[in-house]
């Protein structure tokens, strides 16, 4: 079997009655940025928290001691799509991890302030914890999911078709993107494939006038063709909120 990269040397330091442990501890430290996914309380005052990582994909830690009342409680670091900048402990063997050390990599401005953009947040993390697995590319699938979120955060208006050209674009780096609309369109689908086809290879700046009804509908047709290629996908429970948010 072969050995794990640097455990010659932790060998040598067992052997030499050196800090063992600490040289394996410093063997399984690594650094990398991650999105919170979900957050969930674990008996008195830990979380579990699911995080996506640039450098792991899709990864569980185990975070003791965070719930509690002291001013210096640092649990609003583990809300949903915060972005995070990491020391952890990792070891494939492993499936629950734990973190060193952790900080805010960018702090939103308006994202979870803003009353459209956080009703865009909660369905963007709802979509994201549903259809985003452990991924062999998790680099280009962080850095997409990073950039997204922080332009949704500087933008002052124009976003209201962000989250169709999100589930777009999302597609393509799960696996299963279309490249025409006939790819998405099913018999119950009302119309509107002249929208969709517009906004099909655009980029987040886009703009184009589409009444709530067409984006109701084209909402509900890009979630039936998640539900066709994302196993157990069900339903997506803050699209009411996000209609209601964005009628005409």
């Amino acid at each position: 079997m072969k050995p794990e990269a640097g455990s010659h040397l932790c060998r040598d330091a067992k052997n030499k009655s050196h800090n063992y442990i600490d040289c394996v501890m410093s063997d399984r430290i690594h650094k990398t940025r991650g999105i919170v996914f979900r957050a969930t309380k674990y008996r008195d005052t830990s979380l579990i928290v699911t995080i996506f990582t640039e450098q792991f994909g899709l990864q569980t830690y185990m975070v003791n001691s965070i719930r509690s009342s002291s001013p210096k409680s640092r649990i609003a670091l583990f809300q949903p799509l915060t972005l995070l900048d990491m020391v952890v402990y990792h070891r494939d063997v492993e499936q629950i991890f734990r973190i060193k050390e952790y900080r805010c990599d960018y702090p939103f401005q308006t994202l979870m302030t803003n009353l459209n953009k956080s009703a865009l947040a909660m369905f963007l993390g709802e979509v994201l914890n549903k259809a985003v697995k452990d991924q062999s590319h998790p680099e280009e699938i962080f850095n997409f999911i990073k950039d997204s979120l922080i332009l949704l955060d500087q933008m002052d208006l124009g976003f209201e078709n962000f989250h169709l050209i999100f589930l777009l674009k999302l597609s393509r780096l799960l696996g299963f993107g279309p490249q025409r609309v006939s790819e998405i369109v099913t018999d119950g689908f009302t119309g509107h494939q002249e929208v969709l086809e517009k906004l099909l290879h655009r980029d987040f700046d886009f703009k184009i006038k589409i009444t709530s009804v067409e984006r109701a509908d084209l909402l509900k047709t890009l979630l039936e063709f998640y539900n066709q290629h994302v196993d157990h996908f069900g339903q997506v429970k803050s699209v009411q909120v996000l209609q209601e948010i964005f009628k005409n």
